[in-house]
């Protein structure tokens, strides 16, 4: 069953943003503490939604987006995260909530949804190609860290 996720699935949320921490190589990267994870999407002023897959009472994927604006296009989606936990990849699970990100997307009034994929994440790339997708290798990524 795909859903909104509530606040009870915070929890079992952050043990898959682990896991995709260390997928991508970058498991002590996490630092977000579970207190603030949840007031960040169900605090005073949510920053976040999301979408979760469940299985028999467990969650066993979500995808995770926010607002951002561009200049040129408006309001756009940022899908930050489309994981499904290891034991349950190939089983469609990734699509639908890929599917229910986009419908809730068109639904709200977005121009489009952006996201990243790891250039050696040769798995995630061929399910975004299923899509009418645009890759861009001209843009660099940059952050600044507080």
């Amino acid at each position: 069953m795909i859903r909104k996720a509530e606040k009870k699935d915070c929890e079992a949320m952050m043990k898959l943003i682990h896991e995709l921490a260390v997928f991508e190589k970058a498991g002590d990267e996490v630092v977000l503490p579970l207190n603030q994870f949840i007031e960040d999407g169900f605090g005073n002023n949510p920053v976040w939604g999301a979408f979760v897959a469940e299985i028999d009472d467990e969650i066993v994927g979500m995808s995770l987006y926010y607002d951002r604006y561009s200049t040129w296009k408006g309001r756009r989606l940022y899908l930050e995260d489309l994981v499904v936990t290891e034991k349950m990849r190939g089983k469609n699970i990734g699509k639908l909530l890929f599917d229910a990100t986009l419908e809730h997307g068109k639904a709200s009034g977005y121009s489009g949804m952006v996201f990243q994929v790891l250039n050696w994440n040769e798995n995630a790339i061929e399910f975004y190609k299923k899509y009418p997708t645009k890759f861009d290798d001209e843009w660099v990524n940059v952050s600044v860290e507080f």
